[in-house]
């Protein structure tokens, strides 16, 4: 995710990091190299005058640019609701703390460094595994780790033995069982105990959610049908243009090539919202979120850092 300031004036066409400009650079350098040579040859290919006219242009571009702010649109609906789902997590998280420290009765004071030894620690340390786990399945990160810190060694030997799909289900699994265990030591009264068990739902409701996000892409037909249109419709621009612009033509040709295809790069950026790209949603961010107000509910003195943007970008 690109976090600065919103640039103003002169200094916002000289912005390039978070800009789809480096996506697109290639196919709209081939853009304006093919308008430069139509413009040098006024319209003839072969010695043959090609017979475009702006009408086309004028037919087609209309529909093309609504319908790719419709599939852009419906990007973003997709990057929203991944985003809302992860306030979601960041909220049963906040409450599953609250939950255990203030509903399940224990005989000594909380202490965040006794994780194996209290039931409390060991449940809010596995909601913070938990974020990790489904941010490493969300990014398809084999080798990631950073679950491993907040469960027991036990706890970690068995979850990185099953495959990334399963990690987050097991967390939550053993929070269930850590519940049922309670309630059988008397150390929750049943009827607070719903209440529990409906926070742990809301994790794995929330991990089935983005997972429906990831695995239901836009339908592929109507994305090439899209990106071919708008290629072609690029490519030809110059012959319909031509005639009238003359000298100016591959200035024009420049400008509408790179709104298309911008937004049609935009678009594959935010149909993903969960991947690395500028545009992604910062889940290592969030997740530390997550580190530091459970850290804090728990009176750790060893609280993390936020995580600051690296060259504008916030992972």
């Amino acid at each position: 995710m690109i976090v600065r300031d919103r640039p103003s004036g002169f200094r916002l066409f000289w912005i390039v990091r978070g800009s789809v400009l480096q996506r697109i650079k290639s196919v709209l350098a081939v853009n304006v190299v093919l308008a430069v040579i139509v413009t040098v040859a006024h319209g003839t290919l072969f010695h043959t005058k090609i017979p475009i006219t702006p009408i086309p242009f004028t037919l087609i571009g209309l529909p093309l640019a609504i319908f790719l702010g419709f599939r852009n649109n419906t990007a973003y609906s997709r990057y929203w609701e991944g985003r809302r789902l992860w306030g979601e997590i960041v909220i049963y998280a906040r409450t599953l703390s609250r939950q255990c420290q203030s509903l399940i009765e224990s005989d000594h004071p909380i202490d965040p460094r006794q994780r194996a030894n209290d039931v409390r620690v060991r449940m809010v340390h596995r909601a913070v595994a938990f974020a990790h786990a489904l941010r490493a399945q969300l990014r398809g990160l084999n080798d990631d780790v950073a679950a491993q810190q907040w469960l027991t060694d036990d706890e970690w030997l068995r979850l990185k033995q099953l495959p990334l799909g399963q990690r987050t289900d097991a967390i939550v699994l053993a929070m269930g069982q850590d519940l049922g265990q309670c309630l059988k030591d008397k150390r929750i009264d049943p009827c607070l105990a719903v209440s529990v068990d409906r926070t742990l739902s809301g994790f794995t409701s929330a991990a089935a959610s983005c997972e429906r996000i990831q695995n239901t892409p836009i339908p592929f037909s109507y994305t090439l049908l899209l990106h071919r249109t708008a290629h072609l419709y690029c490519f030809l621009l110059p012959f319909g243009l031509v005639d009238i612009t003359g000298f100016m033509t591959p200035f024009v040709v420049g400008i509408v090539a790179y709104t298309f295809y911008g937004l049609d790069a935009l678009g594959d950026e935010l149909e993903e919202p969960f991947g690395m790209e500028s545009n992604d949603l910062a889940l290592d961010s969030m997740c530390r979120g997550i580190e530091i107000s459970l850290s804090q509910s728990l009176g750790d003195p060893q609280v993390p850092p936020p995580l600051k943007p690296v060259d504008y970008l916030l992972t």
